[in-house]
């Protein structure tokens, strides 16, 4: 579902991306690790086509993202650190704006409940502007606006990072259920608790370089840390 072949990224000079090979398939969870300026918010960039690559491809559904922007995009859901909503409107409306600009024009709005229902949103918190949202209920209308958009393919850069245990407990959770229809989930992440509880495979990143890669279930937490750490500090 998502591809990655050879792909580099160069700023002035700079090597922020070298030479990835990278596979994520229907159904993965796959938690990119690594300190800041390893190459993995880079990564996600390229895969959204937010830049162009120096050098290899990246692939959405066998597709080029260079070469289909337009095409790649319908089947892709992007959520990053702060989900961008508009703060004077409602979740509610917030999701009915984006599932119209993404071409999904026929919900109603008990379907647009259903899909706040199914991220544990409450139907009160749903139809309250979003300016008094906290991190965790913004995540929560990012997902269902990939649920309404029925991404295939979703993209993610430090989800986590700020949500109370609760709720990054609760956002992994939605991750896993994702997963479980197919979704291709890709997610740059520096909480290795949560990539080895939610994630079905990990990569770890160093100075623009995968420098290893693992099923989750293949590795403890303590190992998991051990090699993160051996891995940065090498």
């Amino acid at each position: 579902m998502l591809k990655a072949v050879d792909l580099s990224k160069i700023y002035d000079n700079v090597t922020a991306l070298d030479s990835l090979n990278l596979t994520v398939h229907a159904e993965d969870v796959y938690c990119l690790l690594g300190a800041n300026g390893a190459g993995k918010t880079t990564t996600i960039n390229l895969f959204l086509n937010f830049v162009q690559p120096s050098g290899g491809n990246a692939f959405i559904k066998g597709l080029d993202v260079v070469t289909y922007p337009l095409e790649t995009k319908k089947y892709v859901a992007y959520i990053p650190e702060q989900v961008n909503l508009y703060r004077n409107l409602s979740g509610m409306e917030n999701l009915e704006y984006f599932s119209a600009l993404a071409g999904n024009k026929d919900y109603t709005k008990d379907d647009f409940f259903a899909f706040f229902d199914e991220v544990g949103l409450r139907r009160t918190d749903a139809e309250r502007r979003v300016a008094g949202y906290s991190k965790g209920m913004r995540q929560k209308v990012g997902i269902a606006v990939a649920l309404a958009k029925k991404a295939e393919v979703l993209l993610l850069d430090e989800p986590t990072s700020g949500l109370d245990p609760k709720a990054s407990n609760e956002f992994s959770s939605l991750l896993v259920k994702l997963a479980s229809r197919g979704c291709a989930v890709l997610m740059a992440t520096h909480d290795l608790f949560r990539a080895k509880e939610s994630g079905t495979k990990v990569g770890i990143m160093s100075a623009g370089r995968l420098m290893m890669e693992a099923a989750t279930d293949d590795l403890g937490h303590a190992e998991l840390e051990r090699l993160y750490l051996e891995t940065i500090d090498g």
